[in-house]
């Protein structure tokens, strides 16, 4: 029975995320972390950390770290964007520029988060449709609409759009701020920063849970138009003020700096991930030629979910969805060398028992 104060409720459905699966013997490829750690930078910014330094507010702005990123893309630090985790900042990006009755447009297939975030803080929105190969069509962003939010690469496809298909979108769309969510772009893609120079109502979002190797630390960052990054921030210190804590700015900073790192991790991230998807293809597999640290895969004798279950049963844990059109497909984290090998000796297996 229904409480009489649960009639004011918000009620909505919530973003589940990549089961996070207890114990040391296991293969974790279900929520595309990074298999690597993070730079040294960072481990001697935690073993040197003064914890004293904790008893006072963090900088509300993180100046260190915008002024570093700022630096790295060539925009100005007025043009960034600080947020606990892409998450976070994408969130405060639906509540401040999706206000208006019109619906946002995004694709059917796409970041599972986004039709949350639509639905708590209430914004109309409308889907549009991939198309059979997964790619997106631009002419369904030639409609009226309160705004546009997809992701490039896409998740959980990996299927990497054209700048060119960007501008497309961003330039039909002048009259609404159109967020181009970049959190894979590092793994073989090509960001659209440079066109925030061109269009004033484009918002890039990018997170350093993923190439950065730092999901645990939440950073994540957007840039933009000095005039968008102001109404962000309008939002952000109307919520929160103190959202970065003084270690993970420092954390941040330390990633930024180690360029050759990074660029050391992505390298063999994408190595390792084109030997995973030509040894998919030889079991029969079908692919997206995926540009992100995750393969998207369905197997033509063997359904997505018996592979999954059977797969955990070994403890390797993969993701998969039971929603239309992708219902016969997994999504699969890029991890190390080692574990890439025992990924495909257990796919080897499972086919084997299966006669295929």
């Amino acid at each position: 029975m229904q409480s009489k104060w649960e009639e004011n409720i918000r009620t909505v459905t919530p973003y589940i995320p990549g089961e996070q699966p207890k114990g040391t013997d296991i293969i974790k490829l279900n929520t595309n972390e990074n298999p690597y750690p993070p730079c040294n930078g960072v481990k001697k910014v935690i073993r040197d950390f003064k914890t004293n330094d904790l008893r006072l507010y963090p900088d509300t702005d993180s100046t260190a770290l915008r002024n570093a990123l700022a630096e790295r893309y060539e925009v100005k630090p007025d043009q960034v964007f600080l947020g606990v985790g892409s998450d976070d900042v994408l969130s405060l990006a639906f509540l401040a520029f999706f206000a208006s009755y019109k619906p946002v447009l995004f694709p059917d297939i796409t970041y599972s988060f986004y039709d949350v975030w639509a639905d708590v803080y209430k914004i109309p929105y409308k889907t549009v449709p991939l198309d059979e190969n997964f790619r997106i069509d631009p002419n369904g962003y030639k409609q009226p609409n309160g705004g546009v939010v997809f992701p490039n690469p896409n998740a959980p496809t990996g299927v990497l759009e054209k700048i060119d298909t960007v501008e497309e979108i961003v330039s039909s769309n002048k009259d609404s701020v159109v967020i181009v969510d970049e959190a894979y772009i590092d793994f073989g893609g090509k960001s659209a920063v440079p066109l925030v120079k061109e269009y004033d109502n484009l918002l890039i979002v990018q997170t350093f849970s993923k190439s950065r190797s730092l999901a645990g630390a939440r950073i994540g960052f957007a840039i933009g138009s000095e005039r968008l990054i102001k109404h962000l921030n309008n939002v952000k210190f109307s919520v929160n003020s103190y959202t970065m804590n003084r270690l993970t700015q420092a954390c941040g900073l330390a990633a930024v700096l180690d360029e050759q790192y990074f660029s050391d991790v992505v390298s063999r991230i994408i190595t390792t991930r084109e030997r995973l998807k030509f040894a998919l293809s030889v079991m029969g597999f079908q692919l997206t030629d995926s540009k992100a640290n995750f393969v998207f895969a369905s197997h033509k004798m063997l359904s997505a979910k018996e592979i999954y279950e059977s797969l955990r049963k070994r403890k390797i844990y993969v993701r998969y969805w039971d929603k239309p059109r992708i219902g016969n497909y997994l999504r699969i984290t890029v991890g190390t060398d080692e574990q890439t090998d025992k990924l495909i000796a257990a796919l080897k297996e499972i086919l084997s028992e299966r006669g295929l």
